[in-house]
């Protein structure tokens, strides 16, 4: 049977579990990918509407991916993937500005062009914490800037007037003292590549858990893993002693409920055509491989 491919995708517990030899120690037969920092943040980064469900259909490369638990409904239910329904996690992100931007609160945010990732977390999020504030029609997505590190870059270039991030450039963003005018917490979800071997993917969300307890009770010890994958250009100016330990992998089931109120919140939306949109069946759309 062929390695298990474990890839790291913007959080630190593929590299805790890596350095700590966490998958080593649960009898994991691997080979980890760096693949985000190796193509200077471009990896899935298709530019304009070309986001994550588009690199979902392509075809990922590791056996457990993940993206925000809206893009994986949609393409699981496409057939694209198998969202893992054992776990989910969940990511803090943020819509910012430059600190001398008129913008001061979320309504003057209506018509400000904000930089998300096409059918990407950022672009769901956004609509979501900013329909409390904002008529739909007011709210001006700009998708041209790419995907996480692209848009970053181009934001702290002053490129962009707003935008959407999660996770480390999140943490960059306060640190270089960008405003930020409003939270847009997401949960993103696993999803399966192939057929991999039930109990390799134990091995591997074991070795996960166990990285997870470490990042909760020791978050400053591992916030350097951040590095890893951010571009070299802003390796200087980062300083990860200040930044939070970003995503954390919630060991809950990924509820039919919370399926069928996602693929009803983006169809409402309408960010997939109708006939884009799949079956939403949930018992096709998610595998599980809890231990019986």
């Amino acid at each position: 049977m062929a390695q298990f491919i474990v890839e790291p995708h913007f959080r630190l517990q593929e590299w805790i579990a890596e350095e700590k030899g966490y998958f080593r120690d649960q009898g994991l037969d691997y080979e980890f990918r760096e693949l985000i920092r190796s193509t200077e943040g471009q990896h899935h980064n298709k530019g304009g509407n070309r986001g994550a469900f588009q690199s979902i259909e392509q075809g990922r490369e590791a056996n457990v991916s993940c993206a925000c638990h809206w893009t994986v409904n949609v393409a699981a239910s496409n057939g694209h993937t198998r969202l893992y329904s054992d776990l989910y996690s969940v990511a803090p992100s943020g819509i910012f500005v430059a600190a001398d931007s008129k913008v001061r609160t979320p309504a003057d945010l209506a018509g400000v062009p904000i930089s998300v990732g096409f059918q990407s977390g950022s672009h769901y999020s956004t609509i979501q914490a900013l329909e409390q504030y904002i008529p739909p029609s007011e709210i001006n997505l700009l998708f041209e800037d790419g995907m996480l590190f692209s848009r970053m870059e181009r934001f702290i270039d002053g490129k962009s007037p707003a935008a959407a991030l999660f996770n480390g450039p999140y943490y960059l963003a306060e640190q270089l003292g960008f405003r930020k005018i409003i939270d847009t917490t997401f949960m993103i979800a696993a999803m399966i590549k192939g057929s991999p071997d039930p109990e390799d993917m134990r091995r591997y969300f074991r070795a996960l858990r166990l990285a997870q307890r470490d990042l909760d009770l020791r978050p400053e010890r591992y916030t350097h893993y951040y590095k890893n994958e951010f571009p070299d250009r802003f390796h200087a100016i980062m300083d990860t002693r200040r930044w939070g330990p970003g995503e954390r992998i919630v060991f809950e089931p990924y509820t039919k409920q919370v399926f069928e109120e996602s693929f009803d919140w983006i169809a409402q939306h309408k960010i997939f055509a109708d006939d884009a949109m799949g079956a939403g069946d949930y018992d096709r759309s998610t595998i599980s491989f809890a231990a019986e």
